[in-house]
């Protein structure tokens, strides 16, 4: 079983830039799919941005592309969600989630363990 600790929120101007880590506690890290989700509030939870195990495929919801880039150390059982040009629209609660499926998969049922999550708040 993983457990999964995000941390790196906080809140931010418009235009600015985070990086948000989450680290697993398992011994099978590489063996997982590594996904972002997000939730704003009073909407559902969405994709954010996925990552293959060995970090050679990447996947992104369109909202964040070009702008957000997923990246893991398998060594250091972390995965990271860099987010640049941020907007007031990317507030949200940010989770990190690991999965036995293809990291070109996006729905939350995919996903089998799940972090506390971590508050991104984007000021404008």
């Amino acid at each position: 079983q993983e457990q999964l600790v995000e941390s790196g929120g906080g809140l931010v101007q418009a235009g600015g830039s985070l990086r948000l880590s989450c680290a697993a506690s398992g011994r099978t890290f590489n063996s997982y799919t590594m996904g972002w989700f997000r939730q704003a509030p009073g909407k559902e939870r969405e994709f954010v941005a996925s990552i293959s195990r060995n970090g050679d495929g990447v996947n992104y919801a369109d909202s964040v592309k070009g702008r957000f880039t997923i990246s893991r150390d398998n060594a250091k059982n972390t995965v990271y969600l860099q987010m640049g040009s941020l907007k007031p629209e990317d507030t949200a609660v940010y989770y990190c989630a690991a999965s036995w499926w293809s990291y070109q998969r996006q729905t939350e049922d995919s996903y089998k363990y799940w972090g506390q999550g971590t508050q991104v708040t984007v000021s404008s």
